[in-house]
């Protein structure tokens, strides 16, 4: 306390003041000399008690300050019946507060970024492992006809990795929120066409039937180009699932509250155990024969969410899965 300034002078002050006044105290009487210093005595007493205890309390919540610097799990400041002080106690503690939520918040952050690239690296580590396993066989093959075929399967496995690595170059950019959305109205029979032109070839080939259901005039407000990849990941899935002969089924609800697209296969519907967790990136489902990336339908409902749009799995009463895209009005 006695390193302030400040109070280094009041108190000096203070006693210039109780001097003057107890010599002229003593000019009138003895009495008054011994009450004018006896005042000042009291009062330098009193304005000392209540100084070092305001100075303890801010002492106080500077070793706090000091703790959470250093990293401390807990931080408790006082309660002060002083207006000034209090309020300076509440403000620190929210703003200390805020720090360890940002620096939380950071840490989790960190701690998924790097299970993100594991994740990444292991996604592409399976294609590059098999296709050096096919070139070291194509090289050592003398059959024509075998070797097309490991060139096929090469030709393959280069196209999946220019998927991922597509796809995971557009939840970098999601996530670093660099992309702008359009916002326009689109007629969602329209989009719902053009997400499912690209797949009309491998369809047909696989004798798989579409039917899309939607009525004439709904629309909805959003990104046509984006909405169209989101569609398309979701129509992605559920060509897989249908198989040999499958049936997808896309039908469109549109009401005064919201317009709804449900994309509904034929298939062996969901694992109940992968419900929850259907939409979480790099989750591939229980299924042992899961192929996936665990990246489609990750990507899928970050770009409605940001359109804000939702999006949900459930299986079919009928069997297979359905998919509903929600936008409301």
């Amino acid at each position: 306390m006695l390193r302030n300034r400040e109070f280094r002078r009041f108190a000096g002050l203070l006693a210039l003041m109780a001097a003057v006044a107890g010599t002229l105290g003593f000019v009138i009487n003895m009495a008054a000399g011994i009450l004018m210093i006896a005042s000042a005595a009291a009062f330098g007493a009193a304005f000392f008690a209540f100084t070092q205890a305001r100075y303890k309390s801010i002492a106080r919540v500077s070793h706090q300050i000091d703790l959470v610097l250093h990293n401390a799990d807990r931080l408790y400041i006082d309660e002060s019946d002083e207006g000034e002080l209090s309020i300076l106690h509440s403000e620190i503690t929210k703003m200390t507060l805020r720090i360890r939520e940002q620096n939380d918040a950071l840490k989790k952050e960190k701690a998924r970024l790097a299970d993100s690239l594991a994740d990444i690296a292991h996604q592409l580590r399976t294609p590059l492992t098999s296709a050096n396993l096919i070139l070291s066989l194509l090289a050592n093959s003398p059959d024509e006809n075998e070797r097309k075929a490991f060139v096929r399967e090469t030709e393959a496995l280069l196209v999946r990795m220019d998927w991922l690595i597509t796809s995971l170059l557009k939840l970098s950019r999601l996530d670093a929120g660099v992309v702008v959305f359009q916002s326009e109205r689109i007629d969602v029979n329209a989009l719902v066409r053009a997400a499912l032109r690209p797949f009309l070839i491998p369809m047909e080939l696989r004798g798989i039937d579409a039917r899309i259901d939607a009525p004439e005039g709904a629309v909805i407000q959003g990104d046509p180009g984006w909405l169209s990849e989101a569609i398309q990941n979701i129509l992605k899935n559920c060509v897989e699932s249908a198989g040999e002969n499958g049936k997808i089924e896309i039908v469109c609800v549109d009401n005064p509250l919201f317009t709804e697209v449900s994309i509904h296969d034929n298939g062996a519907g969901l694992e109940k155990e992968d419900l929850s967790r259907l939409f979480d990136r790099f989750y591939r489902g229980k299924s042992a024969n899961e192929t996936g990336y665990g990246i489609g339908l990750a990507l899928c409902k970050m770009i409605i969410a940001r359109q804000g749009g939702t999006i949900a799995a459930k299986n079919h009463p009928r069997g297979g899965a359905v998919f509903a895209i929600r936008f409301p009005k």
